[in-house]
């Protein structure tokens, strides 16, 4: 895929990953790689950025005599990813109209 993900995406992403269940780094990280070319540092500043917003909280949980950083969504969290679906529908919707689909609307 040669477009680029904008950064709003990319926090939805990761945001809607969330939903889902707690994630550490590495997992998010695969996750997003499975559908999306991203590179493995990537996520890591979107992370620190979305902890930064209060968007996420993290907590440490001890694996195989080292901690892993878990990452969960808060309450404004889920709020700032309605507002990010809500722009993708709008403008997903804008794109495929003049990609030529759905043209009948």
């Amino acid at each position: 895929m040669a477009i680029q993900v904008p950064t709003e995406l990319l926090d939805g992403s990761v945001l809607g990953l969330l939903t889902r269940q707690d994630h550490y780094g590495y997992t998010l990280t695969q996750e997003v790689r499975q559908l999306i070319p991203i590179s493995e540092s990537t996520l890591y500043p979107v992370l620190r950025r979305l902890k930064k917003n209060g968007w996420l909280t993290t907590y440490d949980e001890p694996f195989q005599g080292r901690n892993r950083r878990y990452y969960r969504l808060t309450t404004s969290g889920r709020e700032r990813l309605a507002e990010i679906q809500a722009e993708w529908a709008d403008f997903n919707q804008a794109i495929t109209k003049l990609l030529g689909g759905n043209q009948d609307e």
